[in-house]
């Protein structure tokens, strides 16, 4: 009987460690496109456009993923990388806030500063998050990798959280200067988080890979050569709709309470905190579930993933209904149910996307992930100004708020349907390949 392959060992502790990496790369995200977007509307008085095209241009720069991914690939190890890549993200958010107080002088060359700390943030998140990605894919046991995904995506919610918490009692009373050392400091310690609990971890997991052949082709001829295999092309599409159809809700759901079931300003934020509990739950259940029962079952991740796709479909038909229904409609509970279903198929599918990143070696897998996170920022870029424009012109053209979102809802229902069914193939043969290297 043949065994696993020996970079395939990573323990549970080791699976932490990487899980520290994630809560640090969430906790400087969280301060440029949380709270500087806060900052530059609020105490600022500057347009929301401005730091909503910051965002969309941070999303834009992760193009660059696949670029990260391939480097990665080259390498014996794929740590210098994180450790790179978390250095330009930190940079990044410090220069992000120091171009709030340059906008105050100069409009122009505050923008332009901005634009560059925003790139920086967009190409360490790249550089960072997908060599961690292929990290988990490689060194990660088939059978732990539903309690992995789960493990560093909770982690890195908690990141966010602890980093929003930390931030929002420092930065009071508010002044530029405070704003500044406060962001300085959290970058920086997360940086040194990062660092501390990367290093060593891939040595801990298995022996370093020879630089290889494949490892060494060219960036275009690599991505043809992936784009040719069915698997990696069926997956992708599945990321790029499904993402597509959890971020159209994304800028939409609090301004639909307030105006449909007239919650009040502070009424409709704790919906934000009511989907994440959901996401957290569902995350928790498939890492739980899929750690139990899904070694050497080669066809659980992908049923989850499903499941979690229908069960988002399902939920979105329910805000549908709750916008024609209007007041009386269980919306909290609803809206809860989104979050579940939604956090049971983004770790499905990040379980399923290790597995079929690693599939065929460690050549490509940083390759892989840069594509499929490429995709994913695509989506997540198109998706929140996509739900919002429908909104405009659907209130425009139909003269209805309620047939408004039943209709954006309704579409946001078909398209994670429609991921499903894209999902079935891809998630299925990687899984079927992952057991047979562990029989």
């Amino acid at each position: 009987m043949t065994r696993a392959a020996p970079q395939a060992g990573l323990g549970w502790v080791g699976i932490v460690r990487l899980g520290l990496v994630q809560s640090a790369i969430g906790a400087i995200v969280m301060l440029a496109t949380s709270l500087l977007n806060r900052v530059m509307v609020v105490e600022y008085a500057l347009p929301a456009a401005l730091p909503a095209g910051l965002v969309a241009w941070h999303y834009a720069v992760q193009l660059s993923r696949p670029l990260w991914g391939h480097r990665s690939d080259s390498g014996r190890r794929r740590t210098p990388w994180v450790i790179g890549g978390m250095a330009v993200l930190a940079c990044g958010a410090m220069l992000a806030v120091a171009a709030v107080g340059v906008v105050a002088q100069s409009a122009a060359l505050g923008i332009a500063v901005a634009v560059l700390g925003f790139s920086l943030i967009g190409a360490g998140v790249g550089a960072a998050g997908t060599s961690l990605l292929a990290v988990l894919a490689t060194r990660v046991a088939p059978e732990r990798r539903a309690a992995a995904a789960s493990i560093t995506w909770i982690m890195m919610v908690v990141g966010i959280v602890v980093s929003a918490g930390v931030a929002g009692k420092l930065i009071d009373p508010f002044s530029f200067a405070r704003l500044q050392l406060v962001v300085d400091g959290i970058a920086g310690a997360a940086f040194l988080l990062a660092t501390v609990a990367i290093w060593g971890v891939e040595a801990a997991g298995g022996t370093p890979r020879p630089a290889t052949l494949a490892a060494r082709v060219p960036l275009r001829p690599a991505l043809a050569a992936l784009w040719a295999d069915r698997r990696a092309r069926g997956f992708t599409g599945f990321v790029f709709l499904s993402m597509l159809a959890y971020a159209m809700q994304d800028l939409i759901l609090e301004p639909f309470t307030g105006l449909r079931f007239g919650m009040t300003p502070s009424q409709s934020t704790q919906v934000s905190g009511i989907q994440h509990g959901g996401v957290l739950l569902g995350m928790i259940v498939v890492g739980l579930a899929g750690g139990a029962f899904d070694a050497r079952r080669g066809t659980t991740l992908q049923r989850w993933i499903v499941g979690g796709c229908i069960g988002s479909a399902l939920a979105l038909a329910g805000l549908a209904l709750a916008a024609r229904v209007g007041p009386g409609w269980p919306i909290l509970a609803n809206i809860f149910a989104l979050g579940f279903a939604n956090g049971v198929f983004a770790v499905a599918a990040i379980g399923a996307m290790m597995a079929l990143a690693g599939a065929d070696g460690e050549a490509q897998a940083g390759l892989r992930m840069g594509v499929w996170g490429a995709a994913q920022a695509i989506a997540f870029g198109l998706g929140g100004l996509t739900g919002a424009v429908a909104v405009d012109v659907g209130r425009a053209m139909l003269g209805s708020l309620p047939e408004t979102f039943m209709l954006v809802f309704g579409a946001e229902a078909l398209l994670f349907l429609i991921a499903a069914a894209v999902s079935i193939d891809a998630p299925r043969r990687a899984g079927a390949i992952g057991r047979e290297v562990t029989i």
